[in-house]
């Protein structure tokens, strides 16, 4: 192919991503004066912006908990004493969603809001990975029912706010029979009021295009990446399809597996400074895009919460305008392309969610 054409294509494409980025940052706006009253909405706190959730119509925080706690330097004992801090954080800084996406993340996060009295103030997502249909033994309704049930009772949570199935990050890999399966699964555990919403997540999107369109009445909500190098194509977007149905979306990997950082982001880490700047300036970037509910980062430390209300408090004096400031923000865009020259032989993959 021409090469210069594919630069045109994505000339193009660049200014229809800042246009779409502009037109999301109005969007913000609008929709925030179109929210709920605060006191409709679950653990308001004045100082985060929420969103709504596609057609489930919940009102989540901007920036939500993701389950997983990658560097976390805990064990035992004060393993669960961090996660019960920082789900209180959360609670306290008005995050009110944490996605569990496994046994652990179920088990460490549901004994936290019990320790704390407070599982009716954060919404709850639900994945039990290894028993779903990522393994042979768990692609039938009946088998995914009874995983729901079993780690619901084993978390003694009575509902789960998001089922959120974990397919094959290339779910193309399940059959349409397996997809019809976990497609009635879902539905029947909405009709038994175990999950109020339900969704899945994958990292293969024309076949979640594929899902959504075969299945729009089931599917409220999925989970699939979104970086700092993630834009929208001008024309045939991944993002047209969520919009014509109202499907939410929680954005991983909005770190690239915390490539984008020279250090740990610990206390005590020499890089700290300069990898809270990145991760604000990260997460506002992709908060501009109108379609994405909320990324989900894997806070470990208390800072980490701290520093998501910073990126919102940032977000609102510079980037809630015509053309949000983040777009034009030189550290970030180095940041970016050091973060895909660092990327782990397993997460090259992530490259394909650059023009979506």
């Amino acid at each position: 192919m021409n090469e210069k054409r594919i630069g045109r294509r994505r000339f193009l494409g660049q200014g229809a991503a800042v246009v779409g980025a502009g037109l999301g940052a109005a969007k913000a706006v609008a929709a925030e004066a179109q929210m709920p009253p605060k006191e409709k909405i679950l653990s308001y706190d004045e100082r985060m912006e929420y969103r709504r959730l596609g057609k489930t119509n919940l009102w989540v925080s901007a920036i939500c908990l993701g389950g997983h706690w990658k560097r976390c330097p805990f064990k035992g004992e004060d393993f669960q004493k961090n996660r019960t801090e920082i789900i209180g954080r959360c609670l306290d800084s008005g995050i009110n969603y944490v996605d569990a996406c496994c046994e652990p993340e179920i088990l460490a996060y549901a004994k936290a809001l019990k320790t704390l009295g407070k599982r009716d103030k954060m919404y709850f997502g639900f994945s039990m990975c290894g028993h779903e249909v990522r393994n042979p033994g768990w692609r039938t309704r009946g088998k995914l029912l009874e995983v729901l049930d079993e780690y619901m009772k084993q978390a003694a949570l009575d509902v789960v706010d998001l089922w959120r199935i974990t397919m094959h990050e290339q779910s193309s890999r399940h059959t349409d029979g397996e997809v019809e399966e976990m497609m009635r699964a879902l539905e029947t555990a909405k009709q038994q009021g175990k999950a109020r919403f339900v969704g899945f997540s994958s990292h293969d999107r024309p076949h979640i295009e594929k899902m959504i369109q075969a299945y729009p009445k089931i599917v409220d909500a999925i989970c699939s990446p979104y970086t700092a190098k993630t834009k929208e194509e001008p024309e045939g977007s991944f993002f047209d399809t969520l919009r014509k149905y109202d499907i939410g979306l929680f954005g991983i990997k909005p770190f690239a597996s915390n490539s984008i950082f020279k250090g740990k982001s610990a206390p005590d880490d020499p890089h700290r400074e300069e990898d809270d700047r990145i991760a604000r300036l990260a997460l506002r970037y992709v908060l501009c895009c109108d379609v994405l509910t909320a990324p989900i980062p894997g806070l470990i430390f208390p800072h980490h919460v701290e520093n998501c209300l910073k990126a919102i408090e940032e977000r609102r004096k510079e980037d809630l305008a015509a053309r949000p400031a983040v777009l034009d923000n030189a550290e970030l865009a180095r940041a970016a392309d050091r973060m895909w020259e660092r990327l782990p032989a397993g997460y090259q993959w992530l490259k394909d969610w650059e023009w979506v």
